[in-house]
């Protein structure tokens, strides 16, 4: 038994005490230590290392996509368990060699033993996630609850940048200096969340207008179009009879182009372009019968395949630097189209006594 594997043991004490879930680290050891048992076992029995080659390969993947998130997320821990049980099925399955080999049945009753360290994790990690779902706080106001009461008075150009994680990683201050911008994006909300944070994060300032990105991560989640509509409706609503100035930003295009990096960036699949492109159509003609202002970010990310452009974004999703270049004057000239030019006072002074 390793040093890592006997501290990964060590360590199970207090994590069993705890709400049941494995830290960063010591999810990744487990991870390592799973590959490495598996590796070991499969050349105990003649043809199990050709039969578990492809299980062996996505195990190594699943390995390499936790390093790359640093921890075991409930999708990785799924997917690790669904590998592992089927190369146990597997092995149980093949006639073993007589006699068998004392360090391969260590090796294998180790790999069972990790697995159900896996489980405990995986079953702890879904409760976790539940109660989250469950709790008092779905939509997440606590993250702002802070940051709120110190707002300072709203200037006459005030705007408020609504969103997921698109909005929550623009660095607003830096593509519109001098502006009164406030952002309050969340990452990884959809359009029901952002609807629950509306008094709180959004009314509660007092802008003139609310620039709202949203949707991409409902039609990730199967949330339905109607759906989406209906949230995006009721904000718009609120806005309005807050006096609000509603500005609906088109849902950005995805790609596929840098799945060779990471599997996990193959973006299509779970937001397909042609609903983006009937939900960025369904807002145009919604933002011009109420009179709303669309920005249109699509058009000028989208490349001639239908595709976000590949320099713009890293991961086929989210801006980097050079999309949010793209993105901040669309942003810019849709603001000044929907709210009047401020009047200086001195001269709105002069109006008055004429």
């Amino acid at each position: 038994m390793t040093s890592k594997w006997l501290a990964l043991c060590l360590s199970t004490v207090a994590w069993a005490q705890t709400n049941g879930t494995l830290n960063g680290p010591d999810g990744l050891a487990l991870t390592e230590r799973i590959v490495q048992l598996t590796e070991a076992t499969s050349l105990t029995a003649p043809g199990l290392a050709r039969s578990s080659a492809p299980m062996l390969e996505n195990l190594k993947q699943l390995q390499r996509n936790a390093r790359m998130a640093n921890r075991l997320t409930l999708t990785i821990s799924q997917g690790l368990l669904a590998e592992t049980r089927g190369y146990l099925a597997v092995a149980d399955s093949i006639r073993k060699p007589f006699p068998y080999p004392e360090e391969a049945r260590k090796q294998t009753a180790e790999l069972r033993d990790a697995v159900a360290r896996l489980d405990a994790h995986f079953l702890a990690l879904l409760e976790t996630t539940e109660a989250q779902l469950r709790g008092s706080d779905r939509d997440n106001l606590r993250r702002y609850a802070e940051a709120n009461r110190t707002v300072p008075p709203p200037t006459a150009r005030r705007v408020v940048f609504h969103g997921d994680s698109i909005t929550d990683g623009w660095r607003l201050n830096e593509y519109f200096p001098g502006m009164d911008f406030v952002n309050r994006g969340i990452s990884g909300q959809i359009t029901g969340e952002m609807l629950g944070r509306m008094q709180a994060d959004i009314i509660a300032h007092k802008p003139q207008a609310m620039l709202i990105l949203a949707g991409t991560n409902d039609i990730a989640r199967g949330v339905a179009v109607e759906t989406i509509k209906n949230n995006l409706t009721m904000i718009a609503d609120l806005c309005e009879f807050h006096k609000i100035k509603v500005i609906l930003a088109s849902i950005l295009p995805v790609s596929d182009y840098h799945q060779d990096k990471n599997p996990r960036f193959a973006m299509t699949g779970t937001r397909p372009p042609a609903v983006i492109r009937q939900l960025n159509a369904w807002m145009a003609t919604f933002a011009k019968q109420r009179g709303f202002t669309y920005l249109n970010y699509y058009d000028a990310m989208v490349d001639p395949s239908g595709f976000l452009k590949a320099e713009l974004a890293d991961d086929g999703l989210h801006p980097n630097p050079a999309g949010y270049r793209v993105m901040a004057p669309l942003a810019q000239a849709a603001i000044e189209a929907a709210l009047p030019p401020v009047i200086p006072q001195q001269k709105a002074g002069r109006k008055r006594q004429k």
